[in-house]
């Protein structure tokens, strides 16, 4: 089937093996905790995906990002899901290796050579909080070094990670905290796991609640931002906010397109009119992407931001009637005979409250439209 070949076929050419190993598994496995996905991703290196080839990465173009993305929703929307969470935390580090001190260049070698997982415990979760106020503090102590407290829920990887990556509140000389990025190896005294996701649906992506005491850390390991309390993010935000819309955007995009693939192939034929269900999909994962497109040609600036969340917003509409449209083409023996229908249908669904929401970014989008800075609520 010609639907998604593109995708499969980028998957295929950059982590090879990965689409056969997870095709062996039925999808009631794949989407369970523990789930084999998430092994089978680190074996084809999928780790290093967004890790530049200059630090033994992929080097994986936006591009390619979001096609390997919409391939993994399509066989396994838990591992689709908890892997831009894994890619959201590389993308600030190779932003400051640019210009950082060698130590973001080293950990990004890390990560690709040792097929590193990171967890993302960057703020969100909590309704009606601002993205970027994250629930970890940092304190540093007289000795230079930097100790964490506080608590990430949902944060997906929690039982596989290697590393966990987290948006914490830090102060400055100044006395004005600023949003900062710590990297904790998984390890570290201090880091509990519990228990937190309760629903069966992306329960594969071991979305739990990490909770850090007393955490110490080398001051080496936490990349200051210039993000206050206003919440106009910089540089390294913009990009990690890009990169976070255009991977979960696309990695749904699949979710549903996996659903598309039970009508397309349904007994009897499929559909009369298969443009029915494709177009809508086809349609938001262009504008994906036209904006993954952009990225590697334009600066990444906030208007390039709202460009990524337009096609994010456009896309959540899109996946509900396409969803809704194909559950009914299936019909009730369908419904009554196997739950993977509506189980995807479900899944698809997520994308609706991820960060940050339309209902919040409304404010700052009309702002940005008549001059100000982006904010994002």
């Amino acid at each position: 089937m010609r639907f998604m070949q593109g995708e499969r076929s980028t998957l295929d050419r950059l982590l090879p093996g990965l689409d056969a190993s997870l095709a062996r598994f039925p999808l009631n496995v794949l989407e369970s905790a523990p789930s084999p996905a998430i092994e089978a991703f680190r074996a084809a290196g999928g780790a290093g995906l967004l890790v530049p080839e200059e630090y033994a990465g992929i080097g994986a173009t936006p591009l390619q990002a979001v096609r390997v993305q919409r391939a993994l929703g399509a066989r396994c929307p838990s591992l689709a899901v908890a892997t831009t969470m894994h890619h959201l935390s590389v993308a600030p580090l190779v932003r400051a290796a640019h210009d950082g001190t060698g130590v973001e260049g080293q950990l990004l070698a890390r990560i690709a050579k040792e097929r590193l997982l990171l967890a993302s415990g960057f703020a969100e979760g909590t309704t009606g909080q601002n993205i970027l106020r994250p629930h970890i503090t940092a304190e540093r102590r007289p000795d230079g070094r930097v100790v964490l407290n506080g608590s990430k829920k949902p944060c997906s990887l929690s039982r596989s990670m290697d590393l966990l990556t987290a948006s914490v509140a830090m102060p400055g000389e100044d006395g004005v905290a600023r949003l900062a990025v710590a990297v904790v190896p998984a390890a570290t005294p201090g880091i509990e796991v519990r228990p937190f996701w309760r629903t069966p649906v992306l329960a594969g992506a071991e979305s739990d609640e990490v909770v850090l005491r007393g955490v110490e850390l080398d001051p080496h390991m936490v990349i200051p931002t210039e993000v206050t309390a206003d919440a106009v993010p910089d540089a390294v935000n913009v990009a990690g906010f890009l990169w976070f819309e255009l991977l979960v955007t696309a990695a749904y995009a699949g979710v549903a397109g996996a659903l598309v693939e039970r009508v397309l192939t349904a007994p009897g034929g499929g559909p009369a009119d298969p443009a029915a269900f494709t177009v809508g999909l086809d349609a938001a994962m262009l504008a994906v992407e036209a904006v993954a497109r952009a990225m590697e040609t334009v600066e990444w600036t906030d208007a390039l931001l709202v460009s990524a969340l337009s096609a994010r917003y456009a896309a959540q509409d899109s996946i509900a009637r396409t969803t809704s449209a194909c559950l009914a083409a299936l019909g009730g023996m369908a419904f009554i005979g196997s739950p993977e229908g509506t189980y995807l249908a479900s899944a698809a669904a997520g994308l609706t409250f991820h960060p940050p929401s339309r209902a919040r970014m409304g404010g700052p989008l009309r702002d940005f439209l008549h001059g100000s800075p982006l904010r994002i609520g």
